[in-house]
């Protein structure tokens, strides 16, 4: 491999990106719009680029963590017509499945390869390199990299293109249920008086508990909103999820629950906060506050 590029160093890409830099001993370029996010990626030992076109000409890897899909078409769009054939492009943004589907084909027709490669874990996985990673695309290509995205995290294998990105739906899905649930749970307990920290103490080591309880429970009764994983991001998930059970012809009436929590934090101004944030929902039709600062 000549070099590494990433594009995108938000809250979950400066450290994915950090750990390759770390992990990988490769040349690791980057990119992001955010002068603060270059400065931290160069005292990690990254190469800041200001234009990603330089990523796309001068690295046969090129790793993706954008927000939107309008950004991660153009990007994959510009990274194909400044590219070269052979290049693997590794998408870790949360692309909806169809969509990942016809930039395939076109990164396909180009010579280059694209490997949906969505992450699970929020930011302190990212930053300790041990993410769930869900990869869709070509075996070939995934068999190329899979050293190089194992300094991410765990990834898996799940199948040809966009069966990452379907695997990061049913994660997403899951995922807000669950979250959803401990919001309205701490917001009934704190409505009944019950010592929230004690509850916490108290459930944590049975079925409850795990990795996403001992992460979140702490911000929540601290009113901690800092965004580990913001609620906008997401949503797009959870939006991408009932686009394809409609094309499915099913319903997912908990996930219309959950999009109806996450509608009210977008139309409340909350909606980049962290998910634990969506307690905000319960205190406002429960009229009890959760938590203390």
């Amino acid at each position: 491999m000549k070099n590494i590029g990433f594009v995108g160093l938000g809250v979950m890409g400066l450290p994915m990106a950090k750990n390759v830099v770390k992990k990988s001993g490769c040349k690791v370029m980057g990119f992001d719009v955010v002068q603060k996010q270059m400065d931290s990626f160069k005292e990690a030992g990254g190469i800041p680029i200001t234009d990603p076109k330089e990523i796309y000409r001068n690295c046969d890897v090129i790793i993706l963590s954008l927000p939107t899909h309008t950004i991660i078409c153009k990007t994959i769009e510009q990274a194909i017509v400044e590219g070269e054939p052979g290049n693997i492009i590794i998408d870790t943004s949360s692309t909806a499945p169809d969509i990942v589907l016809e930039l395939n084909e076109k990164v396909k027709d180009a010579g280059m390869f694209l490997l949906d490669t969505p992450v699970s874990g929020g930011n302190p996985m990212a930053i300790a390199g041990t993410l769930a990673i869900m990869v869709g695309g070509d075996k070939e290509a995934y068999e190329k990299v899979e050293s190089i995205i194992k300094c991410m995290g765990t990834p898996v294998y799940m199948g040809g293109s966009a069966s990452g990105s379907m695997t990061k739906l049913v994660n997403n899905l899951i995922g807000g249920a669950i979250l959803v649930a401990y919001a309205e749970g701490y917001a009934f307990a704190a409505k009944a008086g019950v010592d929230l920290q004690k509850t916490f103490e108290a459930t944590r080591s049975g079925f409850l508990g795990g990795a996403l309880y001992d992460n979140k429970i702490p911000k929540l009764i601290s009113r901690d909103y800092e965004p580990g994983a913001r609620i906008a991001v997401h949503r797009k998930d959870i939006i991408n999820a009932k686009q394809y059970a409609h094309k499915l012809g099913v319903d997912l009436p908990m996930t219309d629950m959950v999009l109806h929590v996450m509608d009210w934090m977008l139309d409340n101004g909350h909606i980049d906060e962290d998910q634990v944030a969506m307690v905000k929902y319960y205190e406002d039709k429960m009229g009890v506050k959760v938590g203390k600062e």
